[in-house]
């Protein structure tokens, strides 16, 4: 396992912790200036941590919901999955958007998201003007669902034991 390097921007400022030996996600804290925070109904307030990271190159940090935080509260990261790229050094904020019609309170030291360090690819993108063909082809929302699943099935014989399966 490697060690990221965390620096404390401020007093108070706790270390990402996993909540088990095996967890995907750890933990991230509200780092406040006072001793808790309003989220009134409807809206988005950013929460600092008081941390900056650098996060090993060919890797990015995801912050995710907390499950309680979610269903007991309501709160939820504001754009669902926050990115934080390995090249960037401030204080990581989380986005906490209150889903309810209640308003709610963070308190200084809560657990407010969890952070996934995952890889990725580094890709370049060409313009091109035909793309390849697929089964799928250009179906978007609902495209793969059971009723178009059904409709395929209906319209076309596909067979698992020739190999043909989309």
């Amino acid at each position: 396992m490697n060690a990221v390097k965390v620096k404390k921007l401020r007093p108070g400022a706790r270390l990402p912790v996993r909540g088990s030996k095996d967890a995907a996600g750890a933990d991230l804290c509200a780092c406040l200036d006072y001793d808790l925070v309003s989220i009134p109904p409807h809206t988005t307030k950013m929460i600092p941590t008081g941390l900056a990271m650098e996060i090993p190159v060919g890797l990015f940090g995801a912050i995710y919901a907390r499950s309680g935080l979610a269903s007991k509260k309501g709160l939820r990261p504001a754009n669902c999955v926050g990115v934080i790229d390995s090249d960037y050094r401030g204080e990581i904020m989380v986005a906490l958007h209150n889903d309810t019609d209640l308003n709610q309170m963070i308190d200084n030291g809560e657990r407010i998201a969890q952070l996934v360090l995952s890889p990725y690819a580094v890709n370049a993108f060409h313009e091109v003007s035909e793309l390849s063909e697929t089964v799928r082809g250009d179906g978007g929302f609902g495209s793969t669902g059971e009723k178009a699943v059904k409709k395929k099935k209906k319209n076309q014989d596909f067979s698992q034991e020739e190999g043909e399966w989309w």
